[in-house]
């Protein structure tokens, strides 16, 4: 970063003679290409000005640092700088943007006007300056329907949810980058992006089969736009820190909570003289983590020719010492037009990731505060108390003593070549080959660790923890993906009527090989702590083990879609896939079909709507579709159950193992099918500057795979027999103006409700438990269950009005808690358990303020969830004694002392049954992004022979407004158990300072 900014330096005070030259140049439509005459071309400040003939070329004379003006009725004026080149080509923008823009539908692309769905479009610019490898990260509260959880893990996804968790199986979206399908987006670099399409309703996801229920994340990648050569280069430099600490005890406190705890428990008080510290873990563990983005991209266009390369290199550590996620990426598009109605062209990916040694924060929440951190005399970390050393270390130890032991690096390449031919004036035909290769190697080591131990008798107090022989563990797996996509487009016009029909037919195979192995030390021999030894081909050969697994998958795909609409007032999209997966081979029923249907009727194309000049666009529609997904967990064939050990057999003196399937398929079993519907409109208002945009959604994943509970100590089916209902209300609303020249501004926000129930499983009271989140019949999907926390037994007689049955291992006394009677009987026992929080949110929103003034912007980006909760389990389990959260120091210690916070007892397991003790409210709101920019003036730039540079400032999650314990409300998981705060890595707040260069 030093020498880019004595670069910027220097270029500032370079100077150019204000030589006068002949400029020349097309102006075009940026939607259609086509040429636009009668553009006004005037250089500000000057009466001098031409207009654009009759094909869109024009002639101006002007000098180096002036400044063009380009002008036309129905199009947004646009300003350019005069640089050194004398070709200057203009892509105007039609006032009318919202409506005509051009979007991803599948397959191909279409005006959003002539759509019945909703899709919303996010432009690559409006990304690109926020801190984040993964680019679907910033969409954060930006798009309606579409939840995202992030972690604050450097280089770690997120979790993607489009209206709603869909299956027990699994809610993650499709990704389809420039028409390849995909699980994920790890390697793409947002600096590469176009723009993002995020595809939630019935009628656009019906034409992606098998893998387009959970919604569809379709990105385009940047393509050099016709003119001059372009370079760009963009750089950031930041720093994240965690804005919110857990409120722990300190030692003061701690001694006061535990020396009462003993006494409860009939303990002597403890000896405290080797335990003299007062240690906050949470500030030796944290740390400022430094990240840094560079990106450089060339572009080039001609009529006949375009391409476009973009490199990208970013460092990003996390929160923890030795937390670091680095990546290199790069970008290349080139296409060419060999004859007038021929093209062809290919997009190249790369990526290699050096993967963090990932770290918790589980130890810092937990470690007593009263151990020193470090002994100086031994040159060794101090270890814990032993009454939580045996589950506990001190976490500086894992960070410290374990670090670089660990290699993880990913490899990915990607290829898309297409072709396609104009013929017969109205059909188009497109072939594209893709392929996707992923090779990922993970190499770890496990050393020998000591620490120092106060209490071992004797001079040496070293203790050895952890593991007692060295090992290494080595892991490699790839990846491979083949698409082939075969289609053939029409489109015509007759009189009144437009019909854009599309079909073909698409082949997808994706497969996976992986090998794991591990090996221990030697008699007496240890394995350095060198990676050029961490492989499975050093230490003692008898310990090796080790596994293989790989797996292959294909589906054939027929499809066809229609786009008809009559007069742009009467909309139809229709669309059918038929999908044949390898799946189902084996019973003879591999085919699935799938389709849609949506209405639109433009009220505002009607004459009787003619003089109502505030009303520009009135949109009401409606769509309806059958949809499918196989994303179940990656299991590929269900119909092909794993093999697990069973009854062994013996013959003489042998002892042979048996192994059976896990489950008995249903020979009926097919992928599961979403039954989908919206309804809606949108609203385009007052000269476009009001936008709204509203539907109502229903969605019924049916056919779920569910295990079929075994009878009689039977194998447990598999079958068909899930049903999961999701449905609300999706809405975004936008307010748009320009006040003059030199101002604009912009308000926006949306909202989403979610109503998630599973209707049913397979058989009555079947469910899925995983701690306290259950999944049954009746139920939001993965809600907590347990007991109801109604206040503090205050003496034995109030303990005496109910019987027990021994719940958690004991009776109840005073200082316990008091479950709730549900069933009004008495008896509190596990009949009492109930519904007791909902991880699904009732609603998600977000709001974005901009404004720009001459040269500076501005950006605020707010977001939150409300009506979800979280469940706390990382103090839930107690088998050591673990530090306390403050709020203990509120503890019962006597009747009348408290009515929520138990009695300090570890052998009073019935305070630790899950209960609203443990539910906290995730409601949060958060400022979730400021930028600041300033974009130096166009004579400044000229004088630097630049075309443009940009500087900004950008602050994230500055701010969270929440009241849970954690350290983020922001909790991802399963789609059966999510929400659930096991002492999640925080989401930390960072700030940035960059640039963007054009020259």
């Amino acid at each position: 970063m030093r020498y880019i900014f004595t670069l910027l330096v220097i270029l500032l005070y370079a100077n150019s003679a204000s030589a006068q030259n002949t400029l020349t140049g097309i102006v075009k439509d940026e939607q259609s290409l086509i040429t636009i005459p009668g553009v006004t071309v005037s250089i500000k400040g000057t009466t001098t000005s031409v207009q654009t003939n009759a094909v869109g070329q024009y002639s101006i004379t002007a000098s180096l640092g002036d400044t063009l003006s380009f002008s036309f009725i129905g199009y947004q004026s646009q300003n350019v700088a005069v640089g050194i080149n004398t070709q200057l080509d203009v892509f105007l923008v039609s006032e009318d943007n919202a409506l005509e823009e051009v979007v991803v539908i599948g397959y191909g692309t279409a005006r959003k006007r002539d759509l019945t769905g909703s899709i919303t479009q996010i432009k690559g610019e409006d990304i690109v300056d926020k801190p984040g490898t993964n680019p679907v990260a910033n969409l954060q509260g930006k798009v309606p329907g579409l939840q995202v959880t992030n972690s604050g893990r450097p280089g770690q996804e997120p979790d993607i949810r489009i209206r709603g968790t869909n299956s027990i199986n699994g809610a993650k979206p499709l990704y389809v980058v420039d028409g390849l399908l995909n699980d994920n987006i790890n390697f793409l670099n947002p600096n590469d992006i176009e723009t993002i399409e995020v595809l939630r309703d019935p009628s656009s996801l019906a034409i992606f089969g098998v893998r387009g229920a959970n919604g569809v994340i379709a990105i385009t990648t940047k393509r050099a736009k016709l003119g001059q050569l372009n370079f760009e280069f963009n750089s950031r430099l930041g720093v994240k820190n965690v804005a919110k600490r857990m409120d722990m005890a300190n030692a003061e406190q701690f001694k006061e909570l535990y020396e009462e705890q003993r006494f409860n428990q009939g303990n002597y008080p403890y000896d405290y003289t080797n335990w003299t510290g007062n240690t906050n873990w949470q500030d030796e563990i944290f740390t400022n983590g430094i990240l840094n983005y560079n990106n450089l991209s060339v572009s080039g266009a001609t009529d006949k020719h375009t391409f476009r390369m973009g490199l990208g290199y970013s460092t990003d550590e996390g929160i923890i010492n030795h937390e670091k996620h680095s990546q290199i990426t790069f970008n290349v598009t080139d296409e060419v037009k060999l004859t007038d109605n021929f093209r062809t062209g290919i997009v190249l990916n790369g990526y290699r990731a050096r993967l963090p040694q990932e770290r918790g924060v589980f130890g810092a929440i937990l470690a007593a505060p009263i151990a020193p951190v470090f002994n100086n005399e031994y040159g060794l970390y101090h270890t814990l108390p032993d009454f939580q050393r045996a589950q506990v270390n001190n976490p500086l130890v894992d960070i410290e003593e374990r670090k670089n032991t660990y290699i993880g690096i990913n490899y990915r390449a990607l290829a898309n070549w297409y072709a396609e031919v104009d013929f017969l004036k109205n059909f188009n035909f497109r072939v594209n080959l893709s392929a996707d290769y992923g090779f990922n190697n993970f190499r770890s080591y496990q050393g020998l660790v000591s620490v120092y131990n106060p209490d071992i008798q004797g001079e040496d107090k070293r203790e050895r923890i952890g593991n007692q022989l060295t090992s290494v563990n080595h892991e490699q797996n790839t990846h491979y993906k083949y698409q082939t996509d075969w289609l053939l487009n029409y489109r015509n016009t007759f009189d009144k009527h437009n019909l854009t029909l599309m079909g073909g037919f698409t082949t997808y195979l994706q497969g996976l090989e992986a090998t794991t192995a591990r090996r221990t030390q030697g008699q007496g021999l240890e394995i350095p702590n060198d990676p050029d030894y961490w492989y499975v081909n050093i230490g003692d050969p008898n310990t090796t083990t080790g596994n293989s697994t790989a797996s292959e998958y294909r589906t054939l795909s027929w499809l066809g879609r229609a786009l008809y609409n009559y007069d742009g007032k009467y909309l139809i999209n229709t669309s059918f896939r038929r999908d044949g997966s390898s799946a189902f081979a084996k019973n003879g029923k591999p085919w699935q079909n799938f389709y849609s249907i949506g209405t639109a009727w433009v009220v505002s194309q009607e004459s009787f709507m003619q003089n109502i000049e505030s009303i520009n666009n009135l949109k009401l529609k409606a769509s309806w579709a059958s949809l499918g997904n196989q994303n179940v967990g990656g299991n590929w064939y269900p119909m092909y159950p794993l093999m697990v050990p069973g009854n062994s057999a013996v013959f003489g003196d042998d002892l042979i193992p048996a192994y059976e399937a896990e489950y008995i398929p249903d020979p009926n079993l097919h992928w599961e099918v979403v039954k989908s519907w919206e309804a809606g409109f949108e609203l385009n208002a007052l000269q476009n500057r009001l936008s709204v945009e509203a539907v109502y959604y229903n969605k019924n994943t049916e056919d779920i795979l569910v295990r079929v509970p075994g009878i009689l100590g039977s194998k447990p089916g598999l079958s068909n027999l899930g049903t999961i209902q999701n449905k609300g209300i999706e809405a975004g609303v936008t307010w748009t103006q320009t006040i003059n020249e030199d101002w604009s501004y912009r308000i926006g926000g949306n909202i989403t409700t979610v109503k998630n129930n599973v209707v049913k499983l397979s058989t009555d009271g079947y469910d899925i438990i995983n701690g306290a989140s259950r999944t049954i019949a009746g139920y939001p999907i993965g809600y907590f269950w347990g007991y109801i926390h109604d206040g503090i037994f205050q003496t034995q007689a109030d303990v005496d009005q109910y019987a027990t049955n021994g719940l958690g291992g004991g009776a109840f006394l005073p200082g316990d808690i008091k479950y709730r009677d549900m069933d009004g009987n008495g008896v509190i026992n596990t009949q009492d358990r109930t519904m007791i929080g909902n991880p699904t949110p009732d609603f998600y929103y977000g709001i974005s303020l901009g404004t720009s003034y001459k040269n500076f912007d501005l950006g605020i980006e707010l977001q939150g969830l409300y009506g979800n909760e979280i469940l706390r389990t990382w103090n839930q389990n107690q088998f050591a004694t673990y530090n306390f959260l403050t709020d203990r120091l509120g503890r019962w210690n006597g009747v009348g002392t408290s009515n929520w916070e138990p009695i300090l007892h570890e052998g009073r397991s019935v305070n630790r049954q899950y209960s609203t003790y443990f539910i906290e409210d995730g409601s949060f709101f958060r400022i979730r992004d400021i930028s600041l920019g300033y974009t130096l003036p166009a004579e400044t730039v000229s004088r630097m022979r630049l075309k443009s540079l940009r500087l900004f400032l950008n602050a994230q999650n500055v701010a969270t407004f929440s009241k849970n314990t954690g350290f983020t409300p922001e909790i991802g998981g399963s789609t059966t158990s999510f929400g659930v705060d096991n002492g999640t890595y925080p989401v930390p707040a960072i700030y940035t300072f960059g640039l963007n260069l054009n020259f």
